[in-house]
């Protein structure tokens, strides 16, 4: 069974403009197939991410990863990671499992857990494209908390974010 699909537009595109910074990867390359670490059933491992060229006026930083693709009217949220201290610039591979700097947390995922879900396409679909966003906040708190969904924290982004930097993986199963 294939489910294609028109591929949705670049879910950012959407979104109130605004400046954009640098995210690089040692584990996604941008446009690229994700490593199989990053894949659910093989490593299901958060990426190492770095970014620079923020705004000064950065309090916190939200680290999102979001599959515009998935089968759902919604897409598909594998991270939402809140309130990354603004002198934090870069995560580590597998980061998700560990402690976190400062007062930061995880949201729910789409998958119910609190950290990184890798990607897991239905077996035949189209490939998928996985955007993983380092969002720049003008405050130390975006002011939600452990049991806001991907929704109410983008939500809050929508208001908040003073610049944002993207990298984007793909994987097909």
């Amino acid at each position: 069974m294939s489910l294609d699909r028109p591929v949705s537009p670049n879910p950012y595109d959407l979104l109130p403009s605004v400046p954009s910074f640098t995210v690089t990867s040692q584990d996604v390359q941008d446009g690229r197939p994700l490593k199989d670490d990053q894949v659910a059933a093989k490593g299901n491992t958060s990426p190492q991410l770095s970014w620079s060229g923020f705004p000064e006026e950065t309090k916190s930083f939200v680290v999102t990863c979001f599959d515009p693709d998935a089968p759902t009217p919604s897409g598909f949220w594998h991270w939402v990671l809140v309130d990354l201290p603004a002198d934090v610039t870069s995560l580590e591979t597998g980061a998700a499992t560990g402690q976190l700097p400062g007062n930061a947390f995880h949201c729910r995922n789409d998958g119910g857990e609190h950290g990184f879900m890798g990607a897991a396409p239905p077996q035949g679909d189209q490939v998928h494209r996985y955007f993983f966003v380092v969002h720049a906040v003008g405050e130390e708190s975006l002011g939600v908390d452990e049991n806001a969904s991907p929704a109410v924290v983008s939500f809050n982004l929508a208001f908040k974010t003073l610049a944002r930097g993207i990298v984007h993986g793909t994987y097909q199963h």
